[in-house]
């Protein structure tokens, strides 16, 4: 085990930490900085040492650590060894048979006894987290330097929090990562959306009029954060996960003032209760589908205790449009519970969550078929998993399809695959912080059967991309801009950049004249897209469609990815994308903290 003031020693002394010792406000400057770090390769953990709060006239005693999940290498160190030999060990777990003989009872004796350290190991004296304690009118959240990340955000947010519950009758208990907006020195809004166990929890409470306990742990073994978030089944405690993946038990100690149990070397410890009957505006927060999620009313938490190490660290995160830390503490998700995942989808060889799908968004999945319509019964297979049946876009292929992960070659098996007629379109829960389908929490479902044979015929009659444009604007004037990609396959992507001023079905009734020509068009809004650049059409065409309303399979397949609104029936509010404040990224560039160009700028739609 080794906490976080060991880490960052480690991580210094091995050039993976970026230390920045000038004075950085919590308000919007940390949060660009560490987003414009984590999009270069390699990016660096950043330290910031003398974090300010300029509105307040804070300068805070304490450093903030950001981007701790910075690259596949640092996140490799994080768990101790490259996730798939994690999840090696988790299969051979799950494969194992009763032993035969001697030499194989003795072979099992070190699985057997390692798994002992799968099992917290409750402290009775207090923790490092436990140095020092303010309890009453002691309690000030202004001491703690929480960051706001983006300029439309209600306020500040604490987004690296491990989020300590337990079932009302004290037999379950929960580690989720959720964001805390901070009201005042001494109250926090609770996001936990409705799908999690925390929420679950929460219910319980509420039902018997009682108030939760709650603990927010900040800092510590990185190794907490990412358990935070790991989809584990209903009631599994993710220490329990911390302590497979350590090869040792997690120490916790009770909180203060409630029957928490946490992790005894975390740097921050906030404690309180929730009174289920009180509810409070929480949002907008530009969050990790790179849109800020609405105001809503989510509980309240009052704090009773602030206790924390002495010397503590900060850590925080931002998370908005891709690439991000995210990406990598995802890549550890996805190899380590694939055989996991394989219990329930046996004919599973492999599958990938592409960043800039992010991640519920887009799964690619691998897999044996061994009957007709076998890819469809797997898509309800997922959808049915979990934390799986979040996901929205699901693409299947067969066994001899390329690396999932090289994309060039992935994306032109499918395109030489893609048959309307195997496209399945249904129903099923999204998650909350979805924005695309007509309302909250139920949306439309994709699947693409792409693990037959290569179709038999691609475009009837290919044209060059300013010809087709000049057809197309022949038909709505509003076509501004035409790119055609994989040209060569037999299912080549048409993009469109539209001003939209009717409802984009209007334009399919319109266009479907030209069905010789395309096989498979995309509409996205004119402003605020490059159809030049394929990663970020990625990332809006995955979070803008409900299969159910925008994609139409005949003459042609056509995807309508632009924001929606009253043209196309939309009744809710269609939130904004999160975009950095040009005036702090340009301050930021004059005081050397940051060195990215237009270019740059234009890449990420910073």
């Amino acid at each position: 085990m080794a906490d976080m003031q060991a880490w960052l020693e480690r991580l210094e002394q091995e050039g993976d930490l970026k230390i920045i010792d000038v004075p950085c406000d919590v308000n919007l400057e940390m949060a660009h900085v560490a987003y414009v770090e984590v999009k270069k390769e390699p990016s660096k953990v950043l330290l910031f040492k003398r974090p300010v709060n300029r509105e307040k006239g804070i300068e805070y005693d304490m450093p903030v650590v950001m981007n701790m999940f910075a690259n596949f290498e640092v996140t490799e160190k994080i768990f101790g060894r490259h996730p798939d030999a994690i999840a090696q060990e988790i299969e051979e777990l799950l494969h194992m048979k009763p032993p035969q003989g001697l030499m194989e009872k003795l072979s099992l004796i070190p699985k057997l006894f390692a798994l002992k350290n799968v099992f917290p190991k409750r402290l009775k004296q207090r923790g490092l987290c436990q140095q020092i304690i303010k309890t009453a009118s002691q309690v000030d959240l202004d001491e703690l330097p929480i960051l706001k990340t983006w300029s439309e955000d209600g306020g500040p947010f604490i987004t690296m929090g491990q989020v300590y519950t337990r079932s009302l009758d004290g037999t379950m208990q929960n580690l989720g990562m959720y964001r805390l907006q901070q009201y005042d020195n001494n109250h926090l809004g609770m996001h936990w959306q409705i799908h999690k166990d925390a929420s679950h929890f929460f219910d319980q409470y509420r039902d018997a009029g009682e108030m939760m306990p709650v603990s927010i742990a900040i800092g510590g073994d990185p190794l907490y954060i990412w358990c935070g978030q790991a989809p584990l089944p209903h009631g599994v405690f993710e220490m329990l996960l911390y302590g497979f993946v350590r090869n040792e038990p997690a120490k916790l100690v009770k909180s203060i003032t409630n029957d928490i149990w946490i992790p005894e070397d975390v740097d921050i410890v906030i404690e309180g209760v929730v009174d289920p009957t009180k509810f409070e505006i929480e949002g907008p927060f530009g969050d990790h589908t790179g849109y800020y999620t609405l105001k809503e009313p989510y509980p309240v938490m009052e704090v009773t205790a602030i206790t924390m190490r002495k010397n503590p660290v900060y850590q925080a995160t931002v998370v908005g449009k891709p690439p991000l830390e995210d990406k990598y503490m995802g890549w550890g998700t996805e190899r380590i519970f694939l055989p996991l995942l394989k219990t329930t989808a046996p004919d599973l060889i492999d599958y990938h969550m592409p960043e800039n799908g992010v991640f519920h968004n887009l799964i690619l999945a691998q897999m044996e078929t061994h009957y007709k319509g076998h890819a469809k019964q797997f898509m309800h297979a997922f959808w049915g998993v979990g934390q799986m049946s979040f996901v929205k876009h699901a693409i299947f292929v067969g066994k001899d399809a390329p690396k999932l992960t090289d994309y060039e070659e992935i994306t032109e098996h499918i395109l030489n695959r893609l048959d309307p007629k195997n496209i399945l379109i249904t129903e099923g829960i999204v998650d909350a912080l979805d924005h695309s389908s007509p309302e909250t929490l139920v949306g439309g479902k994709l699947g693409l059967d792409c693990t037959g044979e290569e179709v038999l015929h691609g475009v009837e009659e290919a044209l060059d991309d300013a010809k087709l444009l000049e057809m197309m604007q022949t038909i709505d004037k509003n076509v501004v801009a035409l790119k055609q990609y994989f040209t060569y396959t037999k299912t080549p992507i048409c993009v469109i950049a539209y001003k939209k001023e009717r409802s984009v079905q209007e334009l399919f009734d319109a266009i479907e004249s030209l069905q010789s020509h395309i096989k498979l068009l995309v509409v996205v809004d004119a402003e605020r897209n490059d159809i030049e650049n394929p990663y970020m059409l990625v990332w809006r065409v995955t979070n803008n469609i409900d299969a159910l309303r925008d994609v139409r399979k005949a003459p042609f397949i056509m995807l309508d990815a632009t924001d929606k609104n009253e043209l196309d029936g939309y009744e809710r509010e269609w939130p904004g994308d999160v975009l950095c404040d040009p005036k702090v990224l340009e301050d930021l560039k004059a005081r050397g903290l940051i060195d990215i160009d237009e270019a740059f700028v234009k890449k990420f739609y910073l």
